[in-house]
């Protein structure tokens, strides 16, 4: 005859990875649901959106500016371009990262 607690022991250990397992065949979406509508995913949508909102107008200036400065001869062509290369990559981030994720398959 065994000990009780070596049959709760014996219970937890196969039955809590047998109901999962259940779950996960009989419910696969709630299984493998995605965080997607996550609070933090929502704030940061929201930051990344103001973000660039705010960002927009200023980066026009600036390059108009660069350009100004570049045809007067004030300052070096590569400055002014390094600087919309650089406004480039801001505005291009989302797409860069999902083309960087979906070259490594993640």
């Amino acid at each position: 005859m065994h000990h009780p607690c070596t049959l709760r022991l014996a219970l937890t250990r196969f039955a809590f990875p047998s109901i999962l397992f259940a779950l996960t065949v009989c419910a696969p979406d709630l299984s493998m649901a995605q965080q997607a509508t996550s609070p933090f995913m929502t704030g940061a949508t929201a930051l990344q959106s103001n973000i660039l909102a705010w960002l927009t107008p200023i980066a026009i200036i600036l390059v108009m500016v660069l350009g100004g400065m570049a045809m007067a001869n004030r300052m070096s062509w590569g400055w002014c371009l390094g600087a919309i290369l650089g406004v480039a990559i801001a505005f291009g981030a989302p797409q860069i990262v999902t083309w960087i994720r979906g070259m490594f398959g993640v």
